[in-house]
Protein backbone atom coordinates (compact mmCIF):
# COMPACT_ATOMS: atom_id res chain seq x y z
CA UNK A 1 0.00 0.00 0.00
CA UNK A 2 3.11 2.39 -0.85
CA UNK A 3 4.29 2.33 2.97
CA UNK A 4 7.77 -0.15 3.85
CA UNK A 5 7.89 -1.35 6.79
CA UNK A 6 10.51 -0.41 7.61
CA UNK A 7 12.19 1.23 11.22
CA UNK A 8 9.53 4.28 10.92
CA UNK A 9 11.25 8.03 9.73
CA UNK A 10 10.53 9.31 13.45
CA UNK A 11 12.89 13.00 14.68
CA UNK A 12 13.92 13.37 17.96
CA UNK A 13 11.89 16.20 19.96
CA UNK A 14 14.17 19.22 21.32
CA UNK A 15 14.78 20.44 24.64
CA UNK A 16 12.48 23.42 24.20
CA UNK A 17 9.81 21.42 23.16
CA UNK A 18 10.55 19.03 26.08
CA UNK A 19 10.09 22.01 27.88
CA UNK A 20 7.16 22.94 26.62
CA UNK A 21 5.41 19.80 27.38
CA UNK A 22 6.28 19.90 31.12
CA UNK A 23 5.74 23.35 31.88
CA UNK A 24 2.18 23.71 29.96
CA UNK A 25 0.97 19.98 29.72
CA UNK A 26 1.29 20.15 25.75
CA UNK A 27 3.63 21.05 22.67
CA UNK A 28 3.33 20.65 18.96
CA UNK A 29 6.08 19.08 17.65
CA UNK A 30 6.08 19.92 14.12
CA UNK A 31 7.44 17.77 11.16
CA UNK A 32 7.88 14.70 13.91
CA UNK A 33 7.13 11.61 11.07
CA UNK A 34 8.09 11.66 7.53
CA UNK A 35 5.17 13.03 5.65
CA UNK A 36 6.18 10.16 2.69
CA UNK A 37 5.76 7.82 5.56
CA UNK A 38 2.58 9.14 6.93
CA UNK A 39 1.33 9.62 3.02
CA UNK A 40 1.21 5.70 3.16
CA UNK A 41 -0.73 5.56 6.79
CA UNK A 42 -3.49 7.97 5.32
CA UNK A 43 -3.77 5.50 2.47
CA UNK A 44 -4.23 2.27 5.29
CA UNK A 45 -6.71 4.57 7.26
CA UNK A 46 -8.69 5.13 4.85
CA UNK A 47 -8.84 2.00 3.62
CA UNK A 48 -9.81 0.97 7.36
CA UNK A 49 -12.06 3.43 7.81
CA UNK A 50 -14.57 3.46 4.99
CA UNK A 51 -16.56 0.49 6.15
CA UNK A 52 -16.53 2.24 9.39
CA UNK A 53 -18.58 5.11 8.75
CA UNK A 54 -21.79 3.73 8.71
CA UNK A 55 -21.47 2.32 12.16
CA UNK A 56 -24.13 3.31 15.04
CA UNK A 57 -23.09 5.90 17.43
CA UNK A 58 -24.28 4.03 20.48
CA UNK A 59 -21.52 6.63 23.04
CA UNK A 60 -20.98 10.21 23.53
CA UNK A 61 -17.24 9.41 22.11
CA UNK A 62 -19.24 8.05 18.61
CA UNK A 63 -21.04 11.43 18.91
CA UNK A 64 -17.29 13.14 18.72
CA UNK A 65 -15.38 10.99 16.48
CA UNK A 66 -15.26 7.68 14.57
CA UNK A 67 -12.40 5.65 15.80
CA UNK A 68 -10.57 2.07 15.32
CA UNK A 69 -9.07 1.10 18.84
CA UNK A 70 -6.04 -0.74 18.42
CA UNK A 71 -5.39 0.02 14.97
CA UNK A 72 -1.29 -1.16 15.46
CA UNK A 73 -2.37 -4.70 16.66
CA UNK A 74 -4.00 -4.87 12.82
CA UNK A 75 -1.34 -3.06 10.75
CA UNK A 76 1.73 -3.73 10.24
CA UNK A 77 2.82 -0.28 9.44
CA UNK A 78 0.84 1.56 12.51
CA UNK A 79 2.62 -0.79 14.44
CA UNK A 80 5.91 -0.44 13.33
CA UNK A 81 5.43 3.65 13.83
CA UNK A 82 3.85 2.67 17.55
CA UNK A 83 7.09 0.27 18.52
CA UNK A 84 9.34 2.99 16.79
CA UNK A 85 12.55 3.87 18.83
CA UNK A 86 12.30 7.39 17.84
CA UNK A 87 8.87 7.05 19.76
CA UNK A 88 9.67 5.30 22.70
CA UNK A 89 12.56 8.00 23.24
CA UNK A 90 10.56 10.83 22.89
CA UNK A 91 8.30 9.45 25.10
CA UNK A 92 10.58 8.85 28.11
CA UNK A 93 12.05 12.06 27.12
CA UNK A 94 8.94 13.98 27.40
CA UNK A 95 7.59 12.07 30.65
CA UNK A 96 10.28 13.61 33.15
CA UNK A 97 11.96 10.18 35.36
CA UNK A 98 11.00 7.89 33.77
CA UNK A 99 13.08 4.98 32.00
CA UNK A 100 11.00 3.24 29.92
CA UNK A 101 7.73 3.35 28.67
CA UNK A 102 4.62 0.92 27.57
CA UNK A 103 2.22 1.05 24.75
CA UNK A 104 -0.61 1.77 25.94
CA UNK A 105 -3.35 1.89 23.01
CA UNK A 106 -3.22 3.42 19.39
CA UNK A 107 -6.01 4.73 17.74
CA UNK A 108 -7.08 5.57 14.21
CA UNK A 109 -9.74 8.62 14.59
CA UNK A 110 -11.88 10.48 11.92
CA UNK A 111 -13.97 13.51 12.36
CA UNK A 112 -16.68 13.34 9.81
CA UNK A 113 -17.81 16.95 8.64
CA UNK A 114 -20.09 18.76 11.22
CA UNK A 115 -22.81 19.13 8.09
CA UNK A 116 -25.31 16.37 7.26
CA UNK A 117 -24.37 13.43 9.62
CA UNK A 118 -21.23 14.33 10.80
CA UNK A 119 -19.47 14.60 14.26
CA UNK A 120 -20.02 17.04 16.76
CA UNK A 121 -17.19 18.47 18.91
CA UNK A 122 -15.05 16.72 21.13
CA UNK A 123 -15.98 17.91 24.88
CA UNK A 124 -12.79 18.93 26.82
CA UNK A 125 -11.82 16.20 29.20
CA UNK A 126 -8.66 14.18 30.81
CA UNK A 127 -8.03 10.97 29.75
CA UNK A 128 -6.20 9.69 33.07
CA UNK A 129 -9.18 9.39 35.21
CA UNK A 130 -10.03 6.36 33.35
CA UNK A 131 -7.13 4.46 33.37
CA UNK A 132 -6.06 1.72 36.07
CA UNK A 133 -2.53 2.82 36.28
CA UNK A 134 -0.67 3.49 39.64
CA UNK A 135 1.20 6.80 38.36
CA UNK A 136 0.09 9.11 35.88
CA UNK A 137 3.07 9.10 33.76
CA UNK A 138 1.05 8.95 30.43
CA UNK A 139 1.11 10.93 27.36
CA UNK A 140 -0.53 10.50 23.55
CA UNK A 141 0.89 11.74 20.75
CA UNK A 142 -1.90 12.95 18.14
CA UNK A 143 -0.05 12.42 14.69
CA UNK A 144 -2.03 14.11 11.34
CA UNK A 145 -2.44 11.71 8.98
CA UNK A 146 -3.42 14.85 6.26
CA UNK A 147 -4.18 18.56 6.17
CA UNK A 148 -5.31 19.58 9.18
CA UNK A 149 -6.60 23.23 9.58
CA UNK A 150 -7.69 24.39 13.08
CA UNK A 151 -11.28 24.79 11.66
CA UNK A 152 -10.93 20.57 11.18
CA UNK A 153 -11.04 20.26 15.13
CA UNK A 154 -7.42 19.85 15.50
CA UNK A 155 -7.02 19.67 19.64
CA UNK A 156 -7.01 22.29 22.06
CA UNK A 157 -5.24 22.44 25.39
CA UNK A 158 -6.21 24.33 28.85
CA UNK A 159 -2.60 25.28 29.50
CA UNK A 160 -1.39 24.06 32.52
CA UNK A 161 -4.05 22.07 33.54
CA UNK A 162 -2.07 19.07 33.78
CA UNK A 163 -1.04 20.58 37.44
CA UNK A 164 -4.00 20.44 39.23
CA UNK A 165 -4.12 15.92 39.16
CA UNK A 166 -7.34 14.08 38.57
CA UNK A 167 -10.36 16.09 37.72
CA UNK A 168 -12.93 13.35 36.69
CA UNK A 169 -14.68 11.21 34.26
CA UNK A 170 -16.04 12.81 31.09
CA UNK A 171 -17.97 10.94 28.13
CA UNK A 172 -20.39 9.15 30.55
CA UNK A 173 -23.49 11.21 30.60
CA UNK A 174 -24.73 14.80 29.58
CA UNK A 175 -22.92 17.72 30.68
CA UNK A 176 -20.35 16.01 31.95
CA UNK A 177 -17.22 17.84 30.54
CA UNK A 178 -14.60 19.00 32.62
CA UNK A 179 -15.73 22.50 31.89
CA UNK A 180 -19.11 22.07 33.55
CA UNK A 181 -17.75 19.99 36.37
CA UNK A 182 -15.02 22.60 37.01
CA UNK A 183 -15.86 26.03 35.58
CA UNK A 184 -12.55 27.40 37.57
CA UNK A 185 -11.27 26.07 34.19
CA UNK A 186 -12.08 28.83 31.96
CA UNK A 187 -9.98 31.02 34.16
CA UNK A 188 -7.16 29.31 32.27
CA UNK A 189 -5.38 30.12 29.00
CA UNK A 190 -6.56 27.71 25.73
CA UNK A 191 -4.13 26.63 23.33
CA UNK A 192 -4.18 28.78 19.79
CA UNK A 193 -5.99 27.00 16.98
CA UNK A 194 -2.81 24.85 15.16
CA UNK A 195 -3.32 24.17 11.55
CA UNK A 196 -1.19 21.12 10.60
CA UNK A 197 0.63 19.25 8.02
CA UNK A 198 0.75 15.71 7.27
CA UNK A 199 3.42 14.27 9.82
CA UNK A 200 3.04 17.29 12.35
CA UNK A 201 1.82 15.98 15.99
CA UNK A 202 1.04 17.34 19.26
CA UNK A 203 1.73 15.76 22.24
CA UNK A 204 -0.43 16.08 25.39
CA UNK A 205 0.06 14.89 29.10
CA UNK A 206 -3.02 12.34 30.41
CA UNK A 207 -3.65 14.90 32.57
CA UNK A 208 -3.72 17.89 30.55
CA UNK A 209 -7.71 18.94 30.10
CA UNK A 210 -8.07 18.61 26.02
CA UNK A 211 -11.05 19.01 23.58
CA UNK A 212 -11.22 19.78 19.90
CA UNK A 213 -14.32 21.64 17.68
CA UNK A 214 -16.59 20.25 15.30
CA UNK A 215 -14.73 19.82 11.57
CA UNK A 216 -16.34 22.71 9.67
CA UNK A 217 -14.75 21.84 5.78
CA UNK A 218 -15.88 19.35 3.57
CA UNK A 219 -13.40 16.19 3.95
CA UNK A 220 -12.80 14.53 7.10
CA UNK A 221 -10.09 14.99 9.95
CA UNK A 222 -7.87 12.08 9.58
CA UNK A 223 -5.44 11.38 12.67
CA UNK A 224 -3.58 8.47 14.55
CA UNK A 225 -2.73 8.81 18.33
CA UNK A 226 -0.71 6.06 20.28
CA UNK A 227 -0.07 6.20 24.03
CA UNK A 228 2.71 5.70 26.33
CA UNK A 229 3.09 4.98 30.07
CA UNK A 230 5.64 4.82 32.39
CA UNK A 231 6.75 1.03 32.20
CA UNK A 232 6.96 0.81 36.21
CA UNK A 233 3.14 1.69 36.67
CA UNK A 234 1.58 -0.58 38.90
CA UNK A 235 -2.35 -2.18 37.79
CA UNK A 236 -4.30 -0.90 40.37
CA UNK A 237 -7.43 -3.11 39.32
CA UNK A 238 -9.93 -0.36 38.56
CA UNK A 239 -12.30 -1.29 35.95
CA UNK A 240 -11.32 -0.62 32.51
CA UNK A 241 -12.27 -2.65 29.34
CA UNK A 242 -9.16 -3.06 28.07
CA UNK A 243 -7.52 -5.03 31.09
CA UNK A 244 -10.45 -6.48 32.72
CA UNK A 245 -9.97 -10.13 31.28
CA UNK A 246 -6.28 -9.93 30.90
CA UNK A 247 -5.71 -11.53 34.15
CA UNK A 248 -3.04 -8.87 35.72
CA UNK A 249 -2.31 -8.88 39.12
CA UNK A 250 -3.01 -6.03 41.04
CA UNK A 251 0.31 -4.15 42.34
CA UNK A 252 2.11 -5.45 39.46
CA UNK A 253 3.51 -4.12 36.36
CA UNK A 254 1.54 -4.25 33.14
CA UNK A 255 3.28 -7.71 31.80
CA UNK A 256 1.25 -8.63 28.96
CA UNK A 257 1.64 -8.49 25.38
CA UNK A 258 -0.76 -5.84 25.17
CA UNK A 259 1.21 -3.30 26.54
CA UNK A 260 5.20 -4.27 25.18
CA UNK A 261 7.81 -2.07 26.39
CA UNK A 262 9.06 0.49 23.63
CA UNK A 263 12.76 0.10 22.57
CA UNK A 264 14.58 3.66 22.18
CA UNK A 265 17.43 2.26 20.73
Amino acid sequence: MGVPIVQAPVRDVTEKEIAHYREHGWALLPGLVDPGFVAGLRDRALERLAARREAFRNSFVDQAFGQDRDIAEHDEAFRALALSPGLGRNATRLLLGVQNVRLQVTNLLIKEPEDGNGHGATVFHQDFPWMPMDRSAMLTIWLALDDVSADMGSLRFYDRSHLYGPLGRSFVREGDDALSQHPWLKDLEVSPPIDMAPGDATVHSALVIHGAPANRRDRPRLSFTVTYFDAASLYTGAPYGQTDDLGLKVNEPFDHPLFPVVPTS
